[in-house]
């Protein structure tokens, strides 16, 4: 869940992205998992879905091994965008915290290689 204040615009990075709604401080933590409003799609409930809706939950979600699943953010972190050089820190199972200052209006990025186990998956397939 989200715990400042954002909007989504179009990225520079990859077509839509998420952007600072406000001055977000150094030390800030944005994200974090709210059980209850976020949730984790298990592998098994995963497979059982179609195909279309598999490539959704594949874009649109990250594979959390210490979650258990498919981690779905039901706001806008889905939009976080990947950089080799975040200005968020994300890490297994927890808080995305703001590694410096996050200017009004800057996109949000993370290292999508620090918490989404297929990553590498998503990246051979330019899906990042």
């Amino acid at each position: 869940m989200l715990l400042v204040k954002t909007y989504i615009d179009k990225s520079k990075i990859n077509g839509i992205g998420l952007f600072a709604g406000e001055f977000i401080p150094k030390g800030t933590i944005l994200w974090k998992f709210v059980p209850g409003f976020d949730f984790v799609l298990t592998k098994k409930d995963f497979n059982k879905l179609p195909e279309v809706a598999k490539l959704w939950v594949l874009h649109f979600s990250y594979h959390n091994k210490v979650e258990g699943g498919y981690v779905i953010c039901v706001d806008d972190a889905r939009f976080f965008n990947h950089s080799e050089n975040p200005n968020i820190f994300d890490s297994d199972n927890q808080p995305s915290i703001a590694k410096r200052d996050i200017k009004k209006g800057e996109e949000i990025t993370g290292n999508y290689f620090d918490f989404d186990a297929d990553a590498k998956l998503k990246l051979a397939k330019k899906d990042l």
